[in-house]
């Protein structure tokens, strides 16, 4: 099988510097956050810029958004992290993640993921540890528990599961560690990966979590979590086909298909089922990210990603059908 995307929209006023992290919100607009030092919401009907933060004077590293599509946070090079309230267009919270004159042993966020619930956040560090942190914007910042690995390696990414009850981080060993959040134990740990991970993508369903690394290859692990506390099995399919790092990843909401963006300047979406491409789109640079709409697609359509990299540009990708 194979499936047609199309180019629909490119935003209008790209970054001036590369993009490494995009989400499309609920409320169908896209965020983007670059090294340029900015974070810019986008309409995702006309491509033009909605709202935008000024600019840090270091790039903006990670990116998450609250499911219901009213807050973003993000992190910046430095560690500092913002929760922006999309409906109001304010900066409601902002920490220092590396200031260590007020916390001892703080350490400097890299990825951020808001947890679904949108008490919390998490961030990684380079110690390889998760760091939770109140995401309340009277407390914002307020460490409460450390999550720790076990393994002293720079964290890559983390990202909480959909029920926002675990959270997932990779190092840059190639390493993937589950945690739970209630007894804040480390629950699984898989070696699946040769070399980095850099993107974590969770179904929607919970039961799967997919891997990019830069060893080329996507690997799927069944991470199900039973009443009896036993794990999933863990790596269940590799998906193979980049020729260099896989940046990113996103699964689509109805579980369906996989988006992937590499150094070798292309997506490609996999059929998780069938464990194959079945579409692959030529970029003009480094794919950095790509988020899957959250919305479900429409009968006899595969839906639709945006994505963004090298050349600061976001892309809006439909799907043109459902393909032969």
């Amino acid at each position: 099988m194979s499936l047609a995307f199309v180019n629909a929209l490119e935003c209008k006023e790209p970054h001036s510097d590369e993009i490494w992290a995009v989400a499309w919100t609920a409320n169908n607009t896209a965020v983007s956050a670059s090294a340029d030092g900015t974070v810019k919401q986008w309409d995702s009907t006309s491509g033009q810029v909605s709202m935008s933060r000024p600019p840090h004077n270091l790039a903006i590293v990670s990116l998450s958004v609250s499911p219901d599509g009213k807050f973003a946070l993000y992190n910046g090079l430095d560690g500092t992290t913002w929760l922006w309230d999309l409906q109001a267009d304010t900066v409601v919270g902002r920490h220092e993640s590396y200031d260590r004159s007020t916390v001892q042993g703080a350490e400097p966020s890299w990825s951020v993921s808001l947890n679904p619930n949108g008490t919390t956040y998490a961030g990684t560090s380079s110690s390889g540890n998760v760091n939770i942190y109140s995401a309340n914007p009277d407390s914002f910042g307020t460490r409460q528990a450390v999550l720790t690995s076990g393994r002293s390696r720079h964290g890559m990414d983390c990202v909480h599961s959909p029920d926002g009850t675990r959270v997932a981080l990779s190092n840059e060993a190639g390493q993937v560690f589950i945690f739970d959040l209630e007894s804040q134990a480390l629950t699984s740990t898989y070696s699946s990966h040769a070399m980095c991970v850099r993107s974590l993508a969770w179904s929607s369903d919970g039961q799967l979590l997919l891997t990019a690394s830069d060893d080329k290859r996507l690997i799927l692990h069944d991470v199900r979590s039973t009443p009896s506390g036993k794990p999933g099995s863990g790596a269940v399919a590799t998906l193979t086909g980049h020729s260099s790092w896989v940046l990113s990843t996103s699964i689509s909401p109805d579980g369906r298909l996989a988006a992937s963006g590499s150094a070798d300047k292309t997506i490609k979406v996999w059929d998780l089922s069938a464990r194959a491409a079945v579409s692959t789109l030529q970029e003009s640079g480094e794919v950095w990210s790509v988020a899957w709409s959250p919305k479900p697609p429409a009968p006899g359509t595969a839906g639709a990603f945006i994505t963004g990299g090298q050349d600061g540009h976001v892309r809006w990708w439909r799907s043109a059908g459902t393909g032969v």
